[in-house]
């Protein structure tokens, strides 16, 4: 008989050779204090400030988010109780659907338990659906939108990152009036690099394409309002369909989808993904709703999360520590091995109590793992400073370089 449980600890065993093992750091956030967290050990929970989190702005934890999360969870319970077609739909759904599409200047929007499960269902159906159609996708799109479009099992064309000239001859390569859908992010989460958005839409407009974007890890953190970089640089007409997730700016939990109305249309009514799941809790749709209405309406928490990002990435640079760019509030210092980067976190967390989780293969490609480190409006300027300070002495501790290391390839997605 085939030994499952043997082939399986072989495998884990590799992993934890060339250090991709993951480990959990069991991280309780503390209301109030945040970006202060437990940090919870068999000797007892120690207090450490946490330098990895996606809840960029600290919505996480602001009043007016949990008012409205206690005040429907109070009022309607934990769950929706199914799907969104079997007793899930509450009004907390259809407002913040509402408010998303207005944020966007978009004809309808449709919310997601997940980001994950708002990029499967959408380019799953645009590919599935659309009559023999072809995806160009960036080369270091997100692994829930790569999974979707090879899902679909319609024709994938993957151009160099960022580069539309690359775009432009793939497609060119493809006969004129077949449908076509372009699919990248604007700010790529493990390098913290944006996209050449109006290029690659004015490329995509040229061939007549439909332009998906993954707008993650910019709504609520940049443009009139929080409505993404799209929406800073002037294109969001240019952009057919937007996707974004209130687990990151916003600071709760859940995506959504922003376009024409027939196109969400379909998705609600064709997508796997959002048929056959768990509708959004209904407190969580109302903290997300309160999140969203707050940044749209307040500027400073998008200001304080740049000038934060900025003075870390000036320290940083003032110190010889590379980084694998510097053009986001994303700020991911460049390691550059496995076990070092791995070292490197645990010595920053159990000597400083400074958690940053270390970004390893398959998240991204050998040679370039890093510590992604993400400054926020609740990091004090002299919280930058101190882990500026210790990050520079570990780093000469461990003999790390203070250069970048060699050129980055980028793995097949």
């Amino acid at each position: 008989m085939f030994d499952y449980a043997g082939f399986f600890a072989d495998r884990i065993d590799g992993l934890r050779t060339t250090g991709q093992y993951r480990t959990f750091v069991q991280i309780e956030r503390l209301a109030g204090s945040f970006p202060r967290a437990l940090h919870h050990r068999p000797d007892g929970p120690r207090e450490v400030t946490v330098w990895c989190s996606n809840d960029h702005l600290g919505m996480g934890q602001h009043p007016a988010v949990l008012a409205a999360m206690r005040a429907v969870l109070d009022a309607s319970g934990a769950a929706a109780g199914g799907s969104r077609n079997i007793s899930g739909t509450t009004p907390h759904h259809v407002a913040l659907e509402r408010e998303m599409a207005d944020l966007h200047g978009k004809e309808s929007a449709l919310v997601f338990i997940t980001g994950y499960a708002a990029n499967d269902a959408a380019l799953y159906v645009l590919g599935r659906t659309l009559p023999d159609c072809a995806f160009f996708s960036d080369r270091l799109n997100h692994a829930s939108m790569i999974m979707a479009m090879r899902a679909s099992g319609a024709e994938r064309h993957v151009f160099a990152h960022n580069d539309p000239a690359d775009l432009n001859r793939k497609l060119c390569a493809v006969r004129p009036g077949r449908p076509k859908v372009v699919a990248f992010e604007s700010v790529y989460s493990m390098d913290g690099d944006m996209a050449p958005m109006a290029e690659l839409c004015a490329v995509a407009q040229r061939h007549g394409a439909l332009v998906y974007v993954d707008e993650a890890h910019t709504v609520g953190m940049y443009g009139p309002e929080g409505a993404g970089l799209a929406a800073r640089l002037g294109v969001a007409d240019e952009v057919t369909v937007l996707m974004g997730t209130f687990a990151k700016g916003y600071g709760t939990a859940g995506g959504y989808l922003a376009g024409p109305g027939p196109v969400v249309d379909a998705v609600r009514s064709l997508a796997p993904a959002f048929i056959f799941t768990l509708s959004m809790p209904p407190a969580l749709a109302a903290g997300a709703l309160a999140s969203v209405r707050h940044l749209r309406a307040s500027g400073t928490e998008r200001e304080q999360l740049h000038e934060r990002a900025a003075l870390l990435k000036s320290l940083l640079r003032q110190a010889g520590i590379p980084l694998v760019s510097e053009e986001s509030h994303i700020v991911p210092v460049l390691v550059g091995d496995a076990h070092q980067c791995r070292r490197l976190a645990h010595v920053l967390l159990e000597r400083h109590g400074l958690y940053a989780q270390p970004i390893n293969h398959p998240s991204v490609a050998r040679g370039t793992e890093r510590l992604r480190i993400n400054p926020s409006p609740v990091h004090r300027p002299a919280d930058v400073h101190h882990f500026a300070d210790v990050l520079d002495r570990e780093w000469r501790a461990l003999g790390l370089p203070r250069t970048k290391a060699a050129v980055r390839v980028a793995e097949p997605a």
